[in-house]
């Protein structure tokens, strides 16, 4: 919502557009630090009711955006949204794996992961095109209003779901000491930092191709979020079918060749659209597959290390808030994909990695049973 409507917010506030970005960063950082934290607090918490929590603190956070008078309370505000999100994403993940079998969980995660993506499709160009149209705390009531219809939905179509065994703050972040774990987090997060150094800041970064224009705009969002949908979707059946490796390492290549060549083609409108549905099929694309390797790599441990996964995504956000800040001004904002192609090919870096020390550790264990508990879906 805020990278379409961010030079809107600068001027509103009389801020510059590096220190709108900054609502980003903070959303983003509240996410990653109290994740982990709610967690461990609403362990108990049947999954349903750790929703709709989430999703009723995320709604009061968009209202507060769209009401508060000064960039500080501004900012105040995306902690509070951050919360809910915190409570609400790493959850939703959980539950979807515990729905179905074990065979099926690359599907089910992919499903959840197509939510976030979808929200790319839909709600950011619509965001974007209401704040053009009108005023940007018009669209964070749009998003309020997409809250609660969510609410809605989880509260009278999702099983139930039991809540999990309480584990302490300090085990739920436990499993970084593990190498494999760790390694599969840091590409995590040199992915999505690469992705939202651009994507913060993309109506600076394209601003050639769109000419300033929201409805451009809007289009580019929407083709990035499609893509991102589809890839998501894909890479679910392809993860099950091939494996984590070859979706992460081709997904990862092609995504830094196509960040690497941002500085030509968001030159022009139809060749930023075929760039940005690369960036969409492969950048989202590695999610799903880098979920079924933490699974993989301890199934007991899978909600903890899941729910880290999601932490890393958002440090990773709230890096590139900053990062991109420092992009503009050291190389331009036309430039930012070269940053962002240096990010992601370290993120390639630390998967081999991880899939190295995996292999090394599949040859001396026994297997370990599952964690996660297989809930069947009450018959509607």
């Amino acid at each position: 919502m805020v990278a379409g409507v961010l030079p809107r917010i600068a001027t509103s506030f009389d801020v510059s557009v590096q220190a709108a970005g900054q609502l980003v960063t903070v959303f983003a950082l509240s996410y990653a630090v109290l994740s982990p934290v709610m967690a461990a607090f609403t362990a108990r918490w049947p999954r349903k009711r750790v929703l709709l929590t989430g999703l009723a603190v995320l709604m009061v956070g968009n209202i507060a955006t769209a009401v508060l008078p000064t960039f500080g309370l501004a900012l105040a505000s995306r902690v509070l949204a951050g919360l809910g999100a915190a409570m609400y994403t790493p959850t939703a993940s959980g539950a979807a794996a515990a729905l179905v079998p074990p065979e099926q969980r690359g599907r089910a995660l992919a499903v959840v992961m197509a939510g976030l993506s979808g929200a790319t499709a839909l709600g950011a160009p619509i965001g974007t095109l209401i704040g053009h149209a009108s005023n940007w705390r018009i669209t964070t009531v749009f998003v309020a209003v997409l809250c609660a219809l969510a609410f809605a939905g989880v509260a009278f179509l999702l099983p139930p779901v039991p809540g999990l065994p309480s584990v302490s703050l300090r085990k739920r972040i436990a499993p970084i000491g593990d190498a494999r774990v760790a390694f599969t987090l840091l590409t995590t997060v040199f992915l999505i930092a690469g992705l939202h150094t651009v994507y913060t800041y993309i109506s600076v970064s394209y601003d050639r191709a769109t000419g300033g224009g929201g409805t451009a705009l809007a289009i580019l969002l929407c083709a990035n979020g499609v893509a991102a949908t589809v890839g998501n979707l894909g890479s679910g059946s392809l993860t099950d079918r091939f494996g984590s490796r070859r979706i992460i390492n081709v997904a990862l290549a092609v995504a830094a060749v196509d960040f690497a060549l941002m500085p030509l083609t968001s030159m022009y409108f139809w060749t930023s659209v075929l760039a940005i549905v690369v960036w969409g099929l492969c950048g989202w694309g590695v999610l799903v597959p880098q979920q079924h390797r933490l699974i993989q790599i301890s199934p007991a441990s899978a909600p903890l290390t899941i729910a880290l996964n999601a932490s890393a995504i958002y440090v990773a956000v709230s890096m590139a808030g900053m990062m991109g800040a420092l992009g503009i001004n050291l190389v331009g904002a036309h430039n930012l994909g070269l940053v962002a192609a240096a990010l992601i090919a370290s993120g390639f870096a630390a998967a081999e990695l991880a899939r190295s020390l995996i292999a090394r550790s599949l040859r001396t264990r026994a297997p370990e049973p599952s964690a996660i508990p297989m809930v069947t879906p009450a018959p509607s």
